[in-house]
């Protein structure tokens, strides 16, 4: 079982690196037709008004959303395991890497804000992981 969910784990790290480096958005290909709508996991979840000129909400929630399920689901498959700290590494290493490469593609965009709300998904799952070592000492 553990197998199949570490090869579960590496094709959504394989996912998230396509959907980050496609240009336009591949999910909004896939459910709008049209790769310059994208798609949010959740509408504002602040349920504020945000004015158009200033940067999405809902779109610094959704990458922080998906950092944080990849890096829980991942975090707790190795847990146990001497990869763990190559991992949380790993992990922050990729949150970076891919929103420094949308320099290079075409119709995407680096945002700081983004780079921060991967890097705070991954530090979230991580001293979650840690708060539950803490708390189960075995």
């Amino acid at each position: 079982m553990s197998k199949v969910l570490k090869t579960i784990f590496h094709i959504f790290v394989l996912f998230l690196i396509i959907i980050s480096l496609w240009p336009g958005s591949l999910i909004g290909m896939l459910v709008y037709g049209n790769s310059g709508l994208q798609p949010n996991l959740a509408d504002n979840p602040f349920f504020t008004p945000i004015p158009r000129h200033l940067f999405s909400i809902a779109s610094l929630f959704n990458h922080f959303i998906i950092y944080f399920f990849i890096s829980i689901f991942g975090l707790c498959l190795y847990l146990r395991n001497r990869n763990f700290q190559k991992l949380v590494f790993g992990l922050f290493f990729l949150s970076i890497f891919l929103e420094v490469l949308q320099f290079m593609v075409p119709k995407r965009a680096f945002e700081t804000l983004d780079l921060f709300a991967n890097f705070a998904g991954v530090l979230l799952a991580y001293f979650v992981i840690k708060i539950y070592l803490f708390f189960n000492k075995s």
